[in-house]
This record gives structure tokens, C-alpha cells and sequence, in this order.
């Protein structure tokens, strides 16, 4: 039986999924029904001792819950609607929000009714609800709950006049289940003690306007700080003691915020004390409530930040004379109202971008340190070197600067300057210029290590030294898949040895240790994963500074051939490794109980859901599977299995990708082909693919309806990335034919962004594929380079010289790459039926790219298909409009490949409705 198509507009494509959902599912087919209802496990959180987990499980469209359940025993909970779960640190009480039901949302469209607040304790499982949360915090011991309220309509009209308007707040005693209520908060935190509780009022009249702490064993409140019309914000706390730092602005009849100061106050003094006045600052620089508290882990010092005067006082307003005299001649006046952005040769950055992060720049904090047991502070950051990499160490932070470089962002890449910052006086010391990679600096302050020109280096803070780790060493510890025309990046740090007088540092498959004041290295994998094609990683499961010599610490493995995973275990001064666990999966660590040796983390594979699983300590010798959902994946569909295909490209490069076939593969049997791809796929052999409506293929969708899906790495050439994907594919899409498994009338090209790019360009390159959807393409190279990416609100180019595109060469330069590069010019050698899709919101890849693909396409009588989605970005967001996409390209395949349908979008087109 054929369907005719009836979907004219989503009422229509809804109408047509309930009248013919019946027809499509068939025994083990997945539906767009099944997979919007496909249930996923997100947001896991794990208890302080390992006992419980908690986790989300909502479906792809639809209505979830929240999931509880103990690791050693049966005890299982639920809370219907509720997601983001938090559970106390005491192991006792479970939070979530409650989420408004979908089809109540649905219904509700403008004035959207509000989430709540669900807590269940888990000793007895009684639950219960508050209305209307905006926002919750927990004390550290577990036993506290501040729960903030949403404001109600009257405060909410008031909050568009003044909007730090306060709301309530109720503080529960979770243990006793008193209750207090606590109005116009505006600002709240429990300090780390668990013994206080700090609240910041703003009130309607501004009289009450005040900072105060509510103590938390005498259960009674006390006023720290109050006065008329002035804003207190920024509270934050010591780690280790009863005492906060908050700042404390005036507002004006406009309720502006005027320079602030920064004030202390501890909870065995009865009154708080200034640090540092507005007057104390620079004038250069302001002190206000825009800021960023944070106290080091001694209590020692309290960074704070300025902001640069010009920046705080833009928009501010100014007095309005309204009997002033108003001249309709006046020049100055009239073009005071304009309406232009002057682009200047000399920008350090081109408007676009200077509009995209002009909020960032106006709110730009330059950190300042006051050193709390010297009673003074000092000014880290200005302009000449705008940002501070704050840590906990004793003496110096890192500054760096990249305004010397910012006209280069627009063709290069993103640069700085690299300083040593002295805590005490400000003093900076720079050790490097214009770096691109990372640097890391050790807990000690000795050393810093940073990556560049493919070798890493260390520099001495005390010598001020810098010499080349890896430079002697044979071994490569530049990325050595680097397919682009940018400097060639490292592999990163694994992490520090004692208090950072030594280095852990990974090259593609192992781990070095490397002393830093010798320079001696080892590899403390013993070069068993660059031999057995095994990458290793170190895992910090516990966040620690640093590791001790000789400790036994956890890896990570993954077999760069073979695609599966596992875990082994070395010596930081050894030299090899153990095996602990590996299987043909996928293993994903997820928490370390903060209290125990207890392990969260996921097991998948292609055909088996990602759920979680407990270990009881690093060996892994005693594991229980904890969550059991979608365990009878094969019974209910047709899901397929994933195996590893390898082919040799054109040039005789050694390929590989992954093949999916249905369960009931038959070998006797040519199918048609999904083919989906990006760079490398390869190493997703066994991964979940879970099904979601959006704008890429649900795999497991295809292969139950009698597809192979096919998922082949590319490697690319620098000037030639075109005819680089062409000769990677291709051959491999040929191999599944000579295999016996591909239908060669039968196969399908699907892209999505940059692949995308890709499949528009291969489809002029041969005939072999018989539909291709492409999804937001680049069509055009020479009209792309000099465009902008909208969302970022930088120019192009820098994709085309060094990042992506691989061009490797600018427009002027190298015309004819260009040119060579950009399927438009090719449209008239098409054959394949194309679907192109984009959204005209698109902040990545400008939709006129794909306007100009549908142009040439048309041009030449080639057959072509344009979805253009109103008002969406790079990938659709409105699920109407991604569920309207998936069904038209599975429609699409089914039609060329399948001969299934005839579906009249694709025969005759849609005409214009007036919407």
C-alpha cells in the first residue's frame, strides 16, 4: 500500500503520524512515535557514601520522572515530573524539581504556569511539594533547605522597574520541619559550616533593604548590615570559617547601583567591616556589584574584581529637563538619533564581534586580591593584561593577554601573552609570547608547563628558565591525526606529582612522568599503549592538586584499532600496567563517592543502553548494574548490531568505519545504504545511539526498517578537503558492495554542518549515491570566507586559513582552492537527487549557502529540494519543526532507495500559504 502525504503544515503532518502510526509499525520497526517517546537517563548524581543514586528519566517529547534507588538493595523510588535530583549530603532527603506536564505547557502557551519543588525522605518515602520555585539551596550538612519563590504578579510588574526586586524565601529545618518565611530576598547562600544562613533583602519601598544571618543552631535571625535604598550582593563565605565577604551599593531614584565597597564581617564580631572603599580604586577603575567573590582554601585572601570605569558607567542615565526646549532643526539632536556601527580598518575586533561580546566586555572583572591577614590589597589585572587564571596557590597566579592579538582572530587563531603574577605586589613577569595552547601551573608555584611549537616546555618561576621537555624524545607528543592547516596541538597534561615537582604528560597513547627540575622522563605506561594501539588516561576520580610518588592511580584505556574500552591501573614511578576490566564496550566514568571507594559509572554498546553501574572500589571486582532501562531493547525492535569495516581510500590510506545491520541480516540480501558521517566515527562502534528527533538520522530507525547504516571515518588534506571526503568515502561504500551488502542502485549520502559541505560537494564528484540530504552547507568557498558567523560575531576566514575548512590559504592568495573546493561551481555535473535543509536563523553557516546550492541545482534542472526553517539556528530547536525534518528525510530515502511512497512535497512541491 502506498501513503499519500498529506502533511501541509504541522497540523496536517500531526494528523498524518496518528492516522497512518498504525501502518509504520511494523513488528520491530522504530516509529517517530517510539522514538519521541524513547526514555533517556540523565543528570545522575551520586550520595556522599555510595548508597543511593538518583537520576532523571524523560523521554525525547513527553513527561519524566525523577528515579531513586539504593546500590546494595531493592529500595526504589519515583517522583512523577521531576528532574534535576540533588540528594543531601546526609544521605537522607532527595530533591527535584516538578516540571508543569507537558500538554498543561501546550495548553497554557503565553502565561506558562511555574515548576515546583518535590523532597522525599528516603528513610520512611513520604514526599512532599512546594509551589512555584524559582530556586533552591542546600547546607552542606544536608539538614537545610532555602527555597525561593517565584515573584508573584504584582512584584513581577514591579521587578520591570526594579529588577533586583526580592522574592520570598521559606528556610526549612529539614530535621524538626520548622519553617520560616523570609521576604524579598533578593540573594541568599548557607556558608560551608553549616551553621549560617545569609539572606540579602530588597523591598518595594527600599526602607528594609539589608543584609542578614539567620543562625542556624539558635534558629534566630540577625541584621548584619541595613540601610535605605542600598543593594548588598556578591555574598559568598570562607571555606573553613563563619565569615562572609559581600559587597554593599546605594541605588538612585532610577534604581541604578552606584560604586560599591567591599565589606567583611565574621559571626564572632557584631558588626561587619570595610575592606575597600570606591574611593581606595584607581580612577580608572570602579568597585561595583558586578562582581565575583572567592575566598582561597586557607582563608588567606579574598579575590575580588573592578571593573574599568568607562564600562561601568555606560548607560547609566542622565537627568531628563523636561522643560527643556526642543529645536526640530537641531543638528546635533537629530543626529543623535541615528542609527549606524562605523567599522574602522583598525578595530581590534570587527563589529559583529564587538556586539556579540560586548556584555562580557562591559561586565569585564579585573581581579584583585586583599590579603586578609595583612589587612591590605592589591590590583592583579588592568587593561594591559586583562585576565587572572585564579587558583589556591601561595604566592603567584597566571595573567594573560590576547589584545595584541585580536585583529589576527579574524584569518588565525586566538593568541596570548603569558605573565607570572606576584600575589604580594602585582608584579607580573611574562614567560612567553603570542602562545597559542594551554599552559598549567604547578601547586607549588615552582613551575609552569605549557605546549608549544609541538614539544611541551617548562619554566622555572625562580630561575625564570625555560627549557624543552620533549624535545630529545622520539616519541611524538603533537596530535598525530592533525588534519588542519593551524599549529599541530598537544594531548594535554594528565595532571601533577609532588606538590607539582613533577609532570604527568599524555602523548597519543601514553602517559609520561617527567621530573621537572631533572627533566628525566618516564613512561610510566612503558610504551605498551603506542605498541598494543591502547590509549591510556589518567583519571582523577578524587580532584586531588596533585598525586604522591609511587601511588597506584586509575586509567582510562580505549583500543584505537579494536574501538572498545576499558580499565587499567600503573605506578606514577613504574613502568607498565594492569589490567582491571575490558570488554567490547564502552565504559564511562561518571562520580567517585565523596565518603567511599564507590564507583558510578555507564556501560554501553551500540545494542545495549548506556545504564549505571556501581563498582566498590578502583579494582572493579565487585560491580552491580544499578538502572535496568531498555533492557529489552531486541525484543521490542529490530535495533541491529555494529561491526568495524575496513577499506583503503584512493591514495591507499587504511581506513575504517562501522557497519550496522538489522538483526535479521541476510546475507543473501543487497540492502540499501545509509551512509552518515563527520571526521572520525570509527571510535562510536560502541556507542548508544539514542534515538532523538532532530536533525540527524536515529540509526537504529533505518536499520529496523531494512537499512544497513554505514559510518565511515575521513581523513582530509590541507587545500583539498573535497576530493579528500570523496576519496575516503567513496571506496568504502564501494567495499560494502564488493562485500556483498550494499544494493549499488541503493545508496544514500546524508551530512550534517560540515559534512554537510561534504556531501554537497561529493554528489558533483560522482554518481554512485542515488539521494543525499545535506544539511546547513557551505556551497560557496569564495562567498563563505569573507561572511560571518552570526552567533560568534566573527568573521569566516579563520575557518578557511586554519580551522576547518583546511583551505590552508586566504581568498587572494589561492582563488582557484576556492573555487575547486565549493560544490556550486559544480553544480551542472550532478545527478543525485538532493535534499538541502537549513534554518534562516542559522549563527554558524550563513542559509544564503544553501540558497545559492538550490540556485545552481535549479539552474541546471537538477533534482533539488529546499527546506528552509523559519527563525531556527544551526541545528532546529522547535520540536514541530525537527520532527517535520526527520519524517521528510526518512521519507526522502524511502522514496529514491526504497521506492516506498509517493509523497507529494517530493513530486510537486509546496506553494506558499501566506505563513
Amino acid at each position: 500500500m502506498k501513503i499519500k502525504y498529506l502533511a501541509k503544515s504541522i497540523t496536517g503532518l500531526i494528523l498524518w503520524m496518528v492516522m497512518f502510526t498504525p501502518l509504520l509499525s511494523a513488528q520491530g520497526v522504530l516509529t517517530f512515535e517510539d522514538v519521541m517517546k524513547f526514555e533517556d537517563i540523565r543528570s545522575p548524581q551520586f550520595s556522599s557514601n555510595g548508597n543511593w543514586i538518583a537520576y532523571d528519566v524523560w523521554p525525547d517529547r513527553g513527561d519524566g520522572k525523577v528515579v531513586i534507588q539504593h546500590t546494595s538493595n531493592s529500595t526504589e523510588y519515583e517522583l512523577d515530573l521531576g528532574s534535576s535530583a540533588r540528594i543531601t549530603s546526609n544521605e537522607k532527603w532527595v530533591f527535584a524539581y516538578k516540571n508543569v506536564p507537558l500538554v498543561e505547557q501546550i495548553k497554557a502557551k503565553k502565561n506558562q504556569p511555574k515548576r515546583g519543588l518535590m523532597y522525599l525522605n528516603l528513610s520512611s518515602g513520604n514526599t512532599s511539594e512546594v509551589d512555584r520555585v524559582a530556586s533552591y539551596s542546600l547546607s552542606n550538612d544536608g539538614k537545610w533547605v532555602a527555597i525561593k519563590h517565584y515573584a508573584t504578579k504584582e512584584i513581577e510588574e514591579l521587578k520591570h522597574k526594579n529588577k533586583k526586586l526580592g522574592t520570598p524565601v521559606k528556610l526549612i529545618n529539614l530535621e524538626s520541619g520548622s519553617e520560616t518565611e523570609l521576604p524579598f530576598v533578593s540573594s541568599m547562600s548557607f556558608d560551608s559550616l553549616s551553621t549560617h544562613f545569609a539572606y540579602a533583602t530588597v523591598d518595594t519601598s527600599g526602607e528594609q533593604n539589608g543584609l542578614f544571618v539567620y543562625n542556624l543552631k539558635n534558629e534566630n535571625s540577625m541584621s548584619v548590615d541595613a540601610s535605605e535604598n542600598t543593594y548588598y550582593s556578591n555574598i559568598t563565605w570562607d571555606n573553613k570559617r563563619a565569615r562572609m565577604a559581600y559587597t554593599k551599593a546605594p541605588f538612585n531614584e532610577d534604581y541604578e547601583v552606584s560604586d560599591a565597597e567591599l565589606k567583611l564581617w565574621e559571626a564572632n564580631n557584631s558588626s561587619a567591616k570595610s575592606l575597600v572603599l570606591s574611593t581606595d580604586v584607581d580612577p580608572d577603575y570602579a568597585l561595583t556589584s558586578v562582581n565575583s567573590l572567592r575566598f582561597t582554601h586557607d582563608g588567606k585572601r579574598l579575590f575580588f574584581g573592578l571593573q574599568g570605569r568607562a564600562m561601568a558607567d555606560v548607560g547609566k542615565k542622565e537627568s531628563d529637563d523636561s522643560e527643556e526646549d526642543i529645536d526640530i532643526y537641531s543638528v546635533e539632536d537629530i543626529v543623535d538619533d541615528r542609527e549606524m556601527d562605523l567599522w574602522h580598518g583598525d578595530d581590534p575586533r570587527i563589529k559583529t564581534h564587538e556586539i556579540v561580546t560586548w556584555n562580557s566586555r562591559k561586565n569585564h572583572l579585573y581581579t584583585s586580591v586583599y590579603h586578609l591577614d595583612q589587612n591590605n590589597w592589591v590590583q592583579l589585572a588592568d587593561v594591559r593584561m586583562p585576565e587572572i587564571r585564579i587558583d589556591h596557590s601561595s604566592e603567584t597566579v597566571l595573567g594573560y593577554n590576547s589584545d595584541p592579538y585580536l585583529i589576527e582572530v579574524t584569518w588565525d587563531g586566538s593568541y596570548n601573552d603569558w605573565y607570572i603574577v606576584d600575589l604580594n605586589n602585582g608584579k607580573r613577569t611574562r614567560f612567553v609570547e603570542k602562545l597559542g595552547g594551554f599552559t598549567y601551573q604547578s601547586p607549588n608555584d615552582a613551575y609552569v608547563v605549557y605546549y608549544d611549537d609541538s614539544n611541551w616546555h617548562v619554566y622555572d618561576t625562580q630561575s625564570k628558565e625555560t627549557k624543552s621537555l620533549t624535545a630529545s624524545i622520539d616519541t611524538p607528543f603533537y596530535n598525530e591525526d592533525h588534519d588542519y592547516p593551524s599549529d599541530v596541538p598537544g594531548y594535554g597534561v594528565a595532571g601533577w606529582v609532588d606538590k607539582g615537582n613533577s609532570v604527568l604528560i599524555n602523548d597519543k597513547y601514553d602517559v609520561w612522568h617527567f621530573n621537572l627540575s631533572s627533566g628525566k622522563a618516564t613512561n610510566i605506561t612503558n610504551g605498551e599503549g603506542r605498541t598494543e594501539k591502547r590509549i591510556f588516561r589518567v583519571t582523577n576520580l578524587e580532584d586531588k592538586d596533585y598525586f604522591k610518588n609511587g601511588e597506584e592511580i586509575l586509567l582510562t584505556a580505549y583500543h584505537d584499532l579494536k574501538k572498545n574500552f576499558g580499565f587499567y591501573s600503573t605506578k606514577i614511578n613504574g613502568s607498565g600496567v594492569k589490567q582491571i576490566l575490558e570488554e567490547d564496550k564502552k565504559f564511562t566514568l561518571v562520580a567517585k563517592a565523596e565518603d567511599s571507594n564507590k564507583i558510578l559509572y555507564k556501560r554501553e554498546a551500540y545494542d545495549e543502553f548506556p545504564n549505571l553501574w556501581v563498582a566498590n572500589d578502583k579494582s572493579f571486582k565487585r560491580t552491580k548494574q544499578v538502572s535496568q532501562l531498555h533492557m529489552d531493547l531486541k525484543q521490542k525492535w529490530n535495533w541491529g548490531t555494529a561491526e568495524l569495516v575496513d577499506w583503503l581510500s584512493l591514495d591507499g590510506t587504511y581506513m575504517q568505519g562501522i557497519i550496522i545491520k538489522p538483526d535479521n541480516y541476510d546475507p543473501k540480501k543487497r540492502y540499501p545504504i545509509m551512509t552518515y558521517y563527520y571526521r572520525f566515527y570509527s571510535n562510536r562502534l560502541h556507542d548508544f545511539n539514542e534515538p532523538k528527533t532532530n536533525h540527524r538520522p536515529v540509526f537504529a530507525q533505518y536499520v529496523s526498517d531494512d537499512y544497513v547504516v554505514f559510518l565511515p571515518d575521513i581523513r582530509f588534506e590541507i587545500g583539498r578537503p573535497g576530493f579528500a571526503a570523496t576519496k575516503s568515502l567513496v571506496p568504502g561504500v564501494q567495499k560494502l558492495i564488493e562485500m556483498g551488502i550494499a544494493d549499488e542502485d541503493k545508496l544514500g549520502l546524508h551530512g550534517h554542518s560540515w559534512s554537510g559541505y561534504q556531501t554537497a560537494f561529493i554528489v558533483t564528484q560522482t554518481d554512485i549515491f542515488d539521494a543525499a540530504v545535506s544539511g546547513a552547507p557551505v556551497s560557496n568557498m569564495t562567498s563563505a570566507y569573507s561572511g560571518i558567523r552570526w552567533a560568534s560575531g566573527l568573521a569566516r576566514q579563520f575557518q578557511y586559513e586554519k580551522t576547518q575548512s583546511r583551505i590552508g590559504q586566504s581568498l587572494v592568495e589561492a582563488p582557484e582552492k576556492y573555487i575547486e573546493n565549493s560544490p556550486v561551481f559544480f553544480a551542472d555535473k550532478i545527478t543525485t537527487p538532493m535534499l538541502i535543509q537549513h534554518g534562516d536563523a542559522d549563527g554558524a553557516v550563513p542559509w544564503y549557502q544553501s540558497i545559492e546550492m538550490y540556485l545552481a541545482m535549479r539552474r541546471y534542472n537538477k533534482d533539488v529540494i529546499f527546506l528552509q526553517y523559519h527563525g531556527e539556528p544551526h541545528h532546529l530547536q522547535k520540536f514541530p519543526n525537527k520532527l517535520d525534518y526527520a519524517i521528510r528525510m526518512k521519507e526522502y530515502f524511502d522514496y529514491y532507495l526504497k521506492g516506498e511512497g509517493s509523497p507529494e512535497w517530493i513530486l510537486k512541491g509546496e506553494a506558499y500559504q501566506g505563513k
